[in-house]
């Protein structure tokens, strides 16, 4: 078998590729990225039993027929190579002749044949959603996933469509992340798909509107398709946590708030505040100002800002690194804080339109 491929493109594919090839594996062909030449046609798949990956590329060969190569040992060479083709030949033992330029390397290759197949998807139960809606859904709410392996559904994120609306919400008890968007579909979906499949679906979409990816669901799989690649996934088992219930109906304080002057206070509350002298941040909201304390074993700090605000004086307490963490992912220049009591959550919303709503939970004051 041989082929010969633009090099540019070719490394763009291992390298999206090898991201889903484990380190190490039980199955020892599972550490390698599979192609599968068919003439014109290369297809590059790399599998761990959980998410897989496939890209189609051109290529100059007449042949037909499959192997694999280590993907770290493949990925470093490709890499390194300076030539703009590169060519890739496979003898009946296996060796494998990589060429570029002047350069050339010789490595074993392995058999495909025990190389699991990916799931076969059923595409009649799908939606299409812009590139750049999708990429902005997973950017706004994975950083509130939960990384606690006693509750395993709330590792992904709740895909949930109906009445031509669609949700995509994370949560992980301490604080919830809702997208929502409007899509052109009368059918009706309801799946959790793993944090870490959907920030490789991000890094392979594009800014783009014009652009759609299509999701294909299925009981078990769901499979995204977009600018060539195809990612398969598996569907997490189990009920999602009853999200709604959790949203604040009422609230007794509205603060319109400066995202940027706040992560600045917040971000120099941070230095007093680490793994080891956690404490809350004390936030004083009155009179049109917010004044902004902490107190730890590393010392004290105070600063305040002014802000817009209707209703009663509120002082709360938070998990610092959550708060910063949800203004950062607003991508909003102002953004609205709606508060009850001191010990009920924080609704974080846009100043219009309902394209997010954040909940952060209080830390209880001393």
């Amino acid at each position: 078998m041989r082929f010969t491929v633009e090099r540019k493109a070719f490394l763009e594919s291992i390298n999206n590729i090898s991201r889903v090839v484990p380190q190490r594996s039980t199955i020892p062909c599972l550490e390698g990225i599979k192609f599968y030449i068919d003439g014109e046609k290369l297809e590059i798949t790399g599998y761990d039993m959980e998410l897989g990956l496939q890209n189609v590329i051109e290529a100059e060969s007449e042949d037909h027929g499959e192997f694999i190569l280590n993907a770290r040992i493949f990925c470093s060479i490709v890499g390194k190579l300076d030539s703009d083709k590169i060519t890739v030949e496979v003898d009946s033992n296996l060796k494998t002749t990589i060429t570029g330029g002047n350069a050339i390397y010789n490595i074993p290759a392995m058999s495909a044949d025990e190389y699991p197949s990916l799931p076969d998807i059923d595409r009649s139960d799908s939606f299409a959603v812009p590139q750049a809606v999708l990429k902005s859904m997973i950017s706004q709410t994975s950083y509130a996933v939960s990384q606690l392996d006693s509750k395993p559904i709330l590792k992904g994120e709740l895909f949930e469509i109906q009445d031509k609306v669609f949700n995509m919400v994370a949560i992980d008890g301490f604080r919830l992340a809702i997208r929502k968007e409007a899509i052109d579909t009368e059918d009706v979906f309801n799946f959790v798909i793993k944090s870490r499949s959907l920030l490789e679906a991000e890094k392979l979409l594009k800014d783009d509107n014009d652009a759609a990816v299509n999701v294909y669901v299925t009981k078990k799989f769901t499979a995204f398709e977009m600018n060539g690649y195809t990612l398969i996934t598996r569907v997490l088992e189990g009920e999602f946590h009853n999200y709604k219930g959790s949203i604040p109906k009422n609230y007794d304080t509205e603060v319109i708030i400066n995202v940027n002057s706040f992560v600045y206070i917040l971000d120099r509350c941070m230095l007093l505040i680490d793994e080891h002298t956690k404490a809350p941040v004390r936030c004083l909201f009155e009179d049109g100002k917010l004044k902004v304390t902490t107190s730890t074993s590393q010392g004290n700090f105070y600063d305040e800002m002014n802000v817009e605000m209707s209703g009663n004086r509120v002082e709360i307490g938070f998990n610092c690194k959550y708060l910063l963490e949800a203004l950062k992912h607003s991508g909003c220049d102002e953004v609205k804080l709606q508060m009850g009591s001191p010990t009920s959550p924080m609704k974080m919303v846009p100043l219009s339109g309902d394209s997010f709503t954040f909940l952060v939970l209080p830390v209880r004051l001393k």
